[in-house]
Protein backbone atom coordinates (compact mmCIF):
# COMPACT_ATOMS: atom_id res chain seq x y z
CA UNK A 1 0.00 0.00 0.00
CA UNK A 2 1.79 2.84 -1.01
CA UNK A 3 -0.45 4.99 1.20
CA UNK A 4 0.75 3.06 4.14
CA UNK A 5 2.03 5.58 7.37
CA UNK A 6 3.30 3.82 10.54
CA UNK A 7 3.05 6.29 13.24
CA UNK A 8 4.92 5.10 16.63
CA UNK A 9 4.84 6.75 20.30
CA UNK A 10 7.94 6.80 21.87
CA UNK A 11 7.69 6.13 25.56
CA UNK A 12 8.96 3.55 28.43
CA UNK A 13 6.82 0.14 28.75
CA UNK A 14 4.97 -0.52 32.28
CA UNK A 15 2.35 0.82 34.49
CA UNK A 16 5.40 2.93 36.59
CA UNK A 17 6.21 5.10 33.33
CA UNK A 18 2.78 5.75 31.77
CA UNK A 19 1.79 9.00 33.05
CA UNK A 20 5.83 10.40 32.62
CA UNK A 21 6.59 13.04 30.89
CA UNK A 22 8.50 10.84 28.93
CA UNK A 23 5.68 9.08 27.51
CA UNK A 24 3.98 11.92 25.78
CA UNK A 25 4.86 10.22 22.49
CA UNK A 26 2.46 6.77 23.56
CA UNK A 27 -0.30 9.06 25.31
CA UNK A 28 -0.67 10.63 21.62
CA UNK A 29 -0.54 7.24 19.91
CA UNK A 30 -3.27 5.94 22.29
CA UNK A 31 -5.48 8.79 21.71
CA UNK A 32 -5.12 8.50 17.78
CA UNK A 33 -5.98 4.93 18.16
CA UNK A 34 -8.81 5.39 20.40
CA UNK A 35 -10.08 7.83 17.60
CA UNK A 36 -9.99 5.12 14.89
CA UNK A 37 -11.67 2.50 17.23
CA UNK A 38 -7.82 0.47 16.57
CA UNK A 39 -7.13 -1.83 19.59
CA UNK A 40 -3.46 -2.08 20.29
CA UNK A 41 -2.88 -6.19 19.95
CA UNK A 42 1.29 -8.05 20.62
CA UNK A 43 3.11 -8.08 17.26
CA UNK A 44 6.64 -9.88 16.83
CA UNK A 45 8.71 -6.63 16.49
CA UNK A 46 8.54 -6.32 20.21
CA UNK A 47 5.59 -3.86 19.82
CA UNK A 48 1.93 -3.30 20.39
CA UNK A 49 0.16 -2.35 17.34
CA UNK A 50 -2.55 -1.39 16.15
CA UNK A 51 -4.11 -0.45 12.74
CA UNK A 52 -6.80 1.69 11.20
CA UNK A 53 -8.13 4.38 8.39
CA UNK A 54 -7.93 7.66 8.97
CA UNK A 55 -9.85 9.64 6.47
CA UNK A 56 -9.90 6.59 3.88
CA UNK A 57 -5.95 6.49 4.31
CA UNK A 58 -3.63 3.42 6.09
CA UNK A 59 -2.67 4.12 9.63
CA UNK A 60 -0.15 1.70 11.82
CA UNK A 61 0.01 2.62 14.64
CA UNK A 62 2.94 1.36 16.87
CA UNK A 63 4.09 1.06 20.75
CA UNK A 64 7.84 -0.06 21.32
CA UNK A 65 7.20 -2.29 24.46
CA UNK A 66 11.59 -1.59 24.71
CA UNK A 67 12.66 1.34 26.55
CA UNK A 68 12.79 4.51 25.05
CA UNK A 69 16.67 4.54 24.06
CA UNK A 70 16.56 1.11 22.58
CA UNK A 71 13.17 2.08 20.59
CA UNK A 72 15.49 1.40 16.83
CA UNK A 73 15.40 -2.07 16.62
CA UNK A 74 11.35 -2.33 17.24
CA UNK A 75 11.17 0.33 14.51
CA UNK A 76 13.39 -0.86 12.04
CA UNK A 77 11.72 -4.31 12.39
CA UNK A 78 8.33 -2.32 11.97
CA UNK A 79 9.15 -0.78 8.72
CA UNK A 80 11.16 -4.18 7.60
CA UNK A 81 7.80 -6.10 8.28
CA UNK A 82 5.73 -3.48 6.42
CA UNK A 83 7.82 -3.29 3.85
CA UNK A 84 8.05 0.74 4.32
CA UNK A 85 11.09 3.27 3.52
CA UNK A 86 11.57 5.90 6.74
CA UNK A 87 9.79 8.68 4.91
CA UNK A 88 6.94 6.68 5.60
CA UNK A 89 7.13 6.51 9.71
CA UNK A 90 6.01 9.37 11.77
CA UNK A 91 6.98 9.40 15.44
CA UNK A 92 5.70 11.06 18.46
CA UNK A 93 8.06 12.08 20.96
CA UNK A 94 8.92 14.40 24.00
CA UNK A 95 10.59 17.37 23.02
CA UNK A 96 12.24 19.50 26.60
CA UNK A 97 13.59 22.09 24.11
CA UNK A 98 9.92 23.22 23.25
CA UNK A 99 7.63 24.70 25.83
CA UNK A 100 4.67 22.69 27.31
CA UNK A 101 1.50 22.75 25.16
CA UNK A 102 3.25 23.07 22.12
CA UNK A 103 4.12 20.85 19.15
CA UNK A 104 6.80 20.98 16.35
CA UNK A 105 6.96 19.24 13.57
CA UNK A 106 9.86 18.14 11.00
CA UNK A 107 11.26 16.25 8.96
CA UNK A 108 14.99 14.73 9.33
CA UNK A 109 17.95 16.06 10.83
CA UNK A 110 19.80 14.57 14.30
CA UNK A 111 18.72 13.49 17.14
CA UNK A 112 18.96 16.75 19.52
CA UNK A 113 20.44 14.61 22.43
CA UNK A 114 16.89 12.35 22.52
CA UNK A 115 17.99 9.07 22.81
CA UNK A 116 14.85 7.75 21.39
CA UNK A 117 15.47 9.51 18.08
CA UNK A 118 19.34 8.79 18.52
CA UNK A 119 18.51 4.76 18.63
CA UNK A 120 16.07 5.14 15.99
CA UNK A 121 18.07 7.10 13.76
CA UNK A 122 21.15 4.30 14.24
CA UNK A 123 18.45 1.16 13.85
CA UNK A 124 17.54 2.33 10.29
CA UNK A 125 20.48 4.01 8.96
CA UNK A 126 18.89 8.20 8.84
CA UNK A 127 17.36 10.58 10.42
CA UNK A 128 15.07 11.06 7.10
CA UNK A 129 11.42 10.76 8.84
CA UNK A 130 8.70 12.76 10.17
CA UNK A 131 8.38 13.68 14.12
CA UNK A 132 5.76 14.98 15.77
CA UNK A 133 8.16 17.05 18.82
CA UNK A 134 5.47 17.61 21.80
CA UNK A 135 6.87 20.05 23.99
CA UNK A 136 7.08 19.12 27.86
CA UNK A 137 9.45 22.24 28.54
CA UNK A 138 12.55 22.95 30.21
CA UNK A 139 13.21 21.07 34.19
CA UNK A 140 12.94 23.61 36.62
CA UNK A 141 16.11 24.83 38.64
CA UNK A 142 18.79 22.62 38.79
CA UNK A 143 16.70 19.61 38.44
CA UNK A 144 18.53 17.25 36.23
CA UNK A 145 16.40 16.45 32.56
CA UNK A 146 17.00 12.74 33.26
CA UNK A 147 15.04 13.02 36.23
CA UNK A 148 12.30 15.74 34.81
CA UNK A 149 11.40 13.39 32.12
CA UNK A 150 10.47 10.39 34.62
CA UNK A 151 8.32 12.50 36.30
CA UNK A 152 4.58 12.84 35.84
CA UNK A 153 3.03 15.99 34.60
CA UNK A 154 1.95 18.49 37.34
CA UNK A 155 -2.23 18.63 38.35
CA UNK A 156 -2.02 21.94 36.60
CA UNK A 157 -0.34 20.38 33.42
CA UNK A 158 -2.68 17.88 33.12
CA UNK A 159 -5.76 19.97 32.37
CA UNK A 160 -4.14 21.29 29.42
CA UNK A 161 -3.01 17.29 28.37
CA UNK A 162 -6.00 16.02 26.80
CA UNK A 163 -5.98 19.76 24.50
CA UNK A 164 -1.82 19.13 23.50
CA UNK A 165 -2.33 14.71 22.68
CA UNK A 166 -5.43 15.59 20.58
CA UNK A 167 -3.81 18.45 18.58
CA UNK A 168 -0.59 15.60 18.36
CA UNK A 169 -3.15 12.80 17.11
CA UNK A 170 -4.29 15.73 14.46
CA UNK A 171 -1.16 16.78 13.41
CA UNK A 172 -0.86 13.00 12.83
CA UNK A 173 -3.95 12.96 10.49
CA UNK A 174 -3.11 16.04 8.44
CA UNK A 175 0.10 14.88 8.14
CA UNK A 176 -0.77 11.24 6.33
CA UNK A 177 -3.37 13.65 4.57
CA UNK A 178 -2.27 16.50 3.31
CA UNK A 179 1.47 16.87 3.81
CA UNK A 180 3.93 17.94 6.48
CA UNK A 181 4.14 21.60 5.11
CA UNK A 182 -0.13 21.63 5.29
CA UNK A 183 0.76 20.74 9.15
CA UNK A 184 2.99 22.81 9.75
CA UNK A 185 1.13 26.18 8.98
CA UNK A 186 -1.83 24.76 10.92
CA UNK A 187 0.48 23.68 13.91
CA UNK A 188 3.31 26.37 13.53
CA UNK A 189 0.92 29.56 13.56
CA UNK A 190 0.49 31.16 16.48
CA UNK A 191 -3.18 32.08 17.47
CA UNK A 192 -4.02 35.22 17.15
CA UNK A 193 -3.81 37.38 20.07
CA UNK A 194 -7.28 38.70 21.47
Amino acid sequence: MDDLWLVVGLGNPGPGYAGNRHNVGQMAATILADRLSAPFAKHKANAVVATGRSGGLPLVLAKPNSFMNLSGGPVASLLNYYELEPDRLIVLHDELDISFDTLRLKFGGGHGGHNGIRDIISAVGTGDFTRVRIGIGRPPGRQPAADFVLKDFLTAERHVLPNLLSDAADAVELIAAQGLTAAQLKFHTAPPSP
